[in-house]
């Protein structure tokens, strides 16, 4: 893959650490964009919408949380790849984020393997 031409991948995550290993594990191979809330992550939807290849969204997050932040772009959107994370592994944490449009759920902390398994699942050209 060409090094000059990185997928974007939108963040919404509220944690600066948490952002900081996802920057860390993909940065090299993923041009990354970050939102520190729900309505961020909406607005940079729309800002890269076309462009980003898939988003990584977290549950939990001020303003508006990942679940009513994904509802919303799915409104917009039903193809792109939403991948949420949660640090809690309730059941019903997984089965409300698949019901408001993720495809995909992790749970923290997450693993490089995992991370990086997942988001080549969805931008397949990705080689790691």
């Amino acid at each position: 893959m060409n090094d000059s031409i990185k997928p974007l991948v939108l963040v919404a995550e509220d944690d600066e650490s948490n952002f900081k290993l996802i920057k860390a594990i993909l940065s090299k191979r993923c041009e990354l964009v970050w939102a520190h809330t729900g309505l961020e992550i909406i607005e940079m939807y729309k800002q890269h919408r076309g462009e980003a290849k898939m988003i990584l969204m977290d549950i939990k997050m001020p303003d508006m949380n990942g679940l009513m932040a994904t509802k919303n772009i799915r409104e917009m959107d039903k193809q792109i790849p939403i991948v949420m994370q949660t640090a809690y592994a309730f059941a019903s944490d997984r089965d409300n984020a698949l019901e408001a449009g993720a495809n995909e759920v992790l749970v923290k902390p997450i693993t490089i393997q995992v991370l990086r398994n997942t988001v080549s699942k969805y931008i397949p050209q990705l080689v790691w």
